[in-house]
């Protein structure tokens, strides 16, 4: 078999700087395999890339029908990018769904390659075709004219490529997805040696399924390689990325790595407390093979008796962790709140979905912010950080269990299903590069009371950062009682006072408060030091804001962007440079719950960008308002395709070769 680096001497070999495809079908297709598969062997060959999986909510959606669609989507490149792309270049579909499903959303002139064995009568009819559209290529009629149309016989060619291992013919079809793969991996270069050990691995012991996945793949591979129907294949440079070992990383794989690193760093035992849910369940299913690294896991029989067993590790001196979606933090809110009254530790991680109610169990949205800044009973402040990449949730969560130890409070952790089942390359960051985490234990007696004698006061604070002392039980001396009733200053006694409610209240708030002291300066994006308009973002809208104001520089114009991942306190300089820019944007998939915020807090008329398709913003349609508000900023009209720019709609440039105007 011919490796990915040979250049066939019959092909010809298109150089492109990057590429998005997107991989359809059923929920029982192997999608998600196929597309993780092609994202590995991308990532080991040293492309930029960032995915996109998308899947039904239902554990088997109906075969055949649109809302069955599993897809699968990588952009991957020579240079920086941030986002999984807008529009594909190139679509498998293997039935007529997938076809109809995604189809709107290619560009103009993209492959399609489908498995014509599937465009039955009955698979039609169910995905809403009156005619098969493969029967009207070339024809007046022809409703797939704007695409370079590729049908294949997937299923047939792949039952007779692997007759050898006496398959059932319907399981012998089930390998189409890794023919789909050889293909794939043919027309673009990716190496083809670690997917063949990685299905010998998967199917170790199931000798027969092992060998005819890997010989689907191998004849996708080879029929690329002989057939008169590609006579291209294109070649993606590895990209240039800053020196480091690195490796491909998903936000809920990143973000359990950030904990257990969080526990290592503070040397603290870490307790996690949780109940599935989707899309946060990976969190706990990857933390419980970490007992070695002193995690441990526990499974609870629901979302209050979860964040209940945490609270109870924090008493007891754990980094305490529950994780959970949106549902899951509506549940949790009293016991959050009891975090708070008694100022325990505890990162609190949502991994956000579309809402409200079980809403869109598996589709990204980042409509619970203003749940974590008021979804409790009473004056209960709890401080928020947001990752912005799924590499990022490492850093994320390392920085949340830093707050949450250092100001003995709970924290909020906003991931999305977006961050936490997409993926792209992370650098593996060294032990000195982590931020130090001191628990600080009381160790001994802190007040002297009247009498002369020497006592423990649970609620006598640190002047610098507010945060009560935190006693393990059974340090002899230091036994204390805390709980949901409001405590009195410094004794942490039951008070029904008036004034020191009034005092705790105001207290915990500047506790919270103090925390921007901790606070890095904000990073502003403004290469020309010249925009009036600046757009601020939150969470997984890094990457279409980012690539969307790219775009709006490379036509010449200029926008700022600054990116929050402290949501709560917000950092102290924020408000001094919303101030210095005319107009203020905020894109988000919500429906304007920061710009809220920075409304309230700065007065500032923050303009809203919302979205809440269950889907993440798309970057060329994100320029579009951004160009059109710095018309607006400047007094004239902007036309984002000046200066000869000509770039696919969701084109991502090299940043480095940005018109410096």
């Amino acid at each position: 078999m011919q490796k990915a680096n040979d250049v066939s001497q019959t092909k010809q070999v298109e150089q492109l700087d990057r590429v998005i495809i997107r991989f359809a079908g059923d929920s029982g297709d192997g999608m998600q395999m196929t597309g993780d598969r092609f994202t590995q062997e991308s990532a080991v060959f040293g492309n930029d890339l960032v995915t996109l999986p998308n899947f039904p909510a239902e554990i088997r959606a109906p075969q055949g029908t649109i809302p069955g669609v599993s897809s699968f989507q990588i952009h991957f490149a020579d240079h920086d990018i941030l986002t999984a792309g807008d529009r594909p270049d190139v679509l498998v579909a293997m039935n007529p769904a997938a076809l109809k499903a995604n189809i709107g959303d290619l560009r103009k002139g993209a492959t399609i390659i489908v498995d014509t064995a599937d465009f039955t009568k009955r698979n039609l009819d169910k995905a809403g075709y009156d005619v098969n559209p493969l029967d009207l290529l070339g024809d007046s009629n022809d409703m797939l004219g704007d695409f370079d149309v590729q049908p294949v016989d997937l299923t047939g060619i792949t039952v007779e490529a692997v007759k050898e291992f006496g398959l059932t013919r319907k399981d012998a079809s089930r390998a189409k997805n890794m023919f789909a793969l050889g293909l794939l991996s043919w027309m673009y270069g990716r190496p083809v040696e670690g997917t063949i050990a990685f299905l010998e691995k998967k199917f170790a012991k199931k000798p027969a399924i092992a060998g005819a996945n890997v010989a689907a793949f191998k004849a996708g591979w080879n029929y690329g390689e002989t057939t008169e129907a590609f006579v291209v294949r294109y070649e993606i440079k590895p990209a240039v990325l800053p020196p480091g070992t690195y490796r491909n990383i998903t936000g809920n794989l990143a973000l359990s790595f950030g904990l257990v690193a969080a526990g290592v760093r503070a040397d603290l035992p870490v307790f996690l407390g949780s109940y599935p849910i989707t899309p946060a369940s990976d969190i706990l299913h990857e933390l419980s093979k970490h007992k070695s690294f002193g995690v441990t896991t526990l499974q609870a029989e629901d979302e209050i008796a979860g964040i209940g067993a945490a609270i109870g590790a924090s008493f007891g001196g754990a980094l305490a962790v529950t994780t959970t979606s949106g549902p899951g933090i509506a549940l949790k809110s009293e016991a959050i709140g009891l975090a708070v009254t008694t100022e325990l530790p505890l990162v609190v991680v949502n991994v956000q979905r579309g809402g409200p109610s079980t809403g869109l169990p598996t589709k990204t949205e980042q409509a619970d912010l203003l749940q974590a800044m008021y979804g409790r009973n009473g004056e209960a402040p709890v401080p928020v950080v947001a990752p912005r990449s799924p590499g990022d949730c490492y850093a994320a969560a390392i920085e949340a269990a830093r707050i949450a130890v250092t100001y003995r409070t709970p924290v909020f952790l906003l991931s999305d299903g977006y961050l936490a089942n997409g993926s792209e390359p992370w650098r593996i960051p060294t032990l000195d590069e982590l931020p130090e985490i001191h628990p600080d234990f009381a160790t001994c007696p802190n007040h002297t009371a009247p009498d002369g004698t020497e006592v423990f006061w649970p609620y006598k604070r640190d002047e610098e950062t507010l945060a009560r002392p935190w006693a393990i039980p059974g340090t002899a001396g230091l036994e204390h009682r805390i709980g949901g009733l409001e405590k009195g200053d410094g004794h942490g006694d039951i008070s029904y006072d008036p004034a020191n409610h009034d005092f705790m209240v105001r207290t915990r708030q500047a506790k919270v408060d103090a925390i921007a002291k901790s606070l890095p300066p904000l990073e502003v994006d403004d290469p020309s030091g010249e925009a009036k308009v600046l757009v601020v973002g939150w969470g997984s809208t890094y990457g279409p804001i980012g690539a969307a104001c790219r775009r709006v520089r490379r036509a010449g114009y200029n926008v700022a962007q600054v990116h929050l991942r402290h949501l709560n306190p917000f950092p102290s300089d924020l408000g001094d440079i919303l101030e210095s820019y005319d107009k203020v944007l905020v894109p988000e998939m919500n429906l304007g719950q920061l710009s809220k915020m920075l409304r309230a807090e700065y007065l500032v008329d923050a303009q809203g960008y919302n979205h809440v398709y269950g889907l993440p913003l798309k970057a060329a349609e994100l320029a579009e308002a951004i160009g059109a508000l710095v018309g607006r900023a400047e007094g004239r009209e902007v036309d984002l395709r000046e200066h000869g720019l000509d770039l696919p709609a969701d084109h991502e440039t090299d940043p480095s070769k940005e018109d410096p105007r």
